[in-house]
This record gives structure tokens, C-alpha cells and sequence, in this order.
């Protein structure tokens, strides 16, 4: 089964282009939409699970149209928002148990081994008589997958899933994702680099509504070998060094800062060539205007 949109577009009633002619094929697996905040990913995974409309455009999942069988796609759906609430007085497996009636899982026996299966996916099974309001982000980011995961779906939508969780909730929270992404296809939608790095095997760069590359990820990255340099400079360079090369991104290294430039030949001037990787990929993009990369297959 795959997920086809074709030249979506929304423009929202402020006048803001939220989408603007977005056009993506994924397949089973997991996929990445890597932007920054108010790229527009939202917006898209909203649209994809039926929860607002496209001005413009097609969306299908498999046989299905997205925009009229909306009840058909939510039954084959799962969807984590990049905001959720929860009951904090109720218990893990008491909400759980409550989202399954919800589905449609209307025999007890069948919806206690649901509920109960899916609370030790996630991890949630020791702590399912403990009320949701005592648990951490990351445990709350995994009750959000398991409810997603109730109608056994085909396409599972993840928006941020990862933002503001600390290293082994993140570690957990891919390992999670990872197995779900053999047999599911899987959208992650995030602003963080190391999400798409660490899981997908397909991704697409997003900014402004506007889809700027795609492609699987290590065929990206090698397109910019041999064309990323970095250098160490004093602070108050920096904006010299960015009206004269073509500076994609600029971090702190024991306190100094660190460029790196994008350029098709070694401009010299003490910079040293570094390996590309797939945050350069993103820099360059988002923030290098001349970059020509479009799709990467």
C-alpha cells in the first residue's frame, strides 16, 4: 500500500500559503518530512488524516481517495498529534481500554489482549494501573502511539513525536517506531535531523509550504561529498564570511563558532573539507540558496 499526493494545496484564510503544490509518493517504511516549525508539515498530516480540507489536489492510500472516503481511511489510520490530551485522573489501561470501545473493539476478551499487547509494545504494561497524570513526556508520547496503533493501521502519522524528550525516551521512542515501520507506512513528520537520520529510509525536505528535495537519504547525502567545508572563527567574522561564502550552518564548539560552507571547489582560507551528513543536507536546503538538489531517488 502506498500514500500518493498530488499537487496539494491550502491556503489558510489569513492569506498564509500553508501548502503549495506538494507531491509525494511513500511507500511502506518509514518516511521523514524534516522542516523547520511552520514549514507546513502539519498542516499536510492534518490534511492527510482527514482532519481539515486541501484547496486543491489529490491524497490516496491505496485504493482509497482520502478526501471522499474519509470514514474508510480513519478506519485503516492511526494518528499522534503534535498535541494530545489525556484524562491525568484515569489509569493507562482504563483510558486504553476506553479508546479501543471507541474503534469498534466491542468483545471483552478480544479488547484485554488489544489493550494488553499493546501496552507491552510500548513498554506502558508495568505502570498500566498508574494514572496518566504521573507520567513523564516520554511515557505520554507512548500511550499516544499505543492508541494509535488499536485499529492496527496501515498508515501511522507521527507529528514531533520526539520533541522534548530526553535521550532514552527518544532511544525508546525510535526503537518503538522502527519495528512498527516494517510493515506499516510509517510519516514523521519533525524539525530534528537526528529523528530521520536514526529511522528513515525515505524522507523529504519541506519549508514554506514548498517540498525542496526528496529521496532516500544516504543517495542525498552523498551528493554533497566532497562539497562541505567547515572553519573556526571569531564571532564577529561571521557576517563577513556569510556575504562571501555560502555559509549553511554555524554552531558552537567549546564555546567558539564553527561554519560550515557549501562549495563546489576548496575555497582555501583555512577551511577544511568535512564529511556531508544529512544536517548539512537540511542547512543546505533551508538556508543555501544555490543548492540544486531536487530528487533524489
Amino acid at each position: 500500500m502506498k500514500l500518493i499526493i498530488g499537487n496539494v494545496s491550502k491556503t489558510y484564510s489569513n492569506g498564509v500559503k500553508a501548502l503549495q503544490n506538494i507531491s509525494l509518493e511513500i511507500p511502506k517504511g518509514m518516511f521523514g518530512l524534516l522542516g523547520p516549525n511552520g514549514a507546513g508539515k502539519s498542516t499536510l498530516m492534518r490534511t492527510i488524516a482527514t482532519l481539515q480540507e486541501a484547496d486543491e489536489g489529490t491524497i490516496s492510500l491505496g485504493d482509497l481517495d482520502v478526501f471522499t472516503q474519509k470514514n474508510e481511511v480513519r478506519q485503516v489510520l492511526g494518528y499522534l498529534p503534535q498535541q494530545f490530551g489525556l484524562y491525568p485522573k484515569i489509569s493507562a489501561e482504563v483510558l486504553l481500554n476506553h479508546f479501543a470501545v471507541l474503534k469498534g473493539i466491542t468483545n471483552k476478551g478480544e479488547r484485554k489482549d488489544v489493550v494488553n499487547a499493546l501496552l507491552h509494545k510500548t513498554n506502558l504494561y508495568n505502570v498500566k494501573k498508574q494514572n496518566l497524570g504521573g507520567f513523564s513526556g516520554g511515557m505520554k508520547q507512548r500511550f499516544g502511539i499505543a492508541q494509535a496503533l488499536l485499529s492496527n493501521p496501515k498508515l501511522l502519522i507521527v507529528d514531533e513525536p520526539t520533541a522534548g524528550l530526553d535521550p532514552v525516551e527518544r532511544n525508546r521512542f525510535y526503537n518503538i517506531l522502527s519495528e512498527l515501520g516494517e510493515h506499516t507506512v510509517v510519516i514523521l513528520s519533525t524539525h530534528i535531523v537526528e529523528d530521520v537520520k536514526e529511522l528513515c529510509t525515505n524522507m523529504a525536505v519541506i519549508n514554506q509550504g514548498q517540498v525542496l528535495l526528496k529521496g532516500n537519504p544516504l543517495k542525498i547525502i552523498d551528493e554533497l561529498e566532497g562539497k562541505v567545508y567547515q572553519r573556526t572563527i571569531v564571532k564577529s567574522e561571521l557576517e563577513t564570511y556569510k556575504q562571501n561564502y555560502q555559509v549553511i550552518s554555524e554552531k558552537l564548539f567549546l564555546g567558539k563558532p564553527i561554519i560550515h560552507i557549501l562549495s563546489d571547489t576548496n575555497p582555501g582560507a583555512d577551511f577544511t573539507p568535512v564529511k556531508a551528513d544529512l544536517e548539512d543536507v537540511y542547512f543546505s536546503q533551508i538556508f543555501g540558496s544555490n543548492t540544486n538538489l531536487k530528487s533524489v531517488l
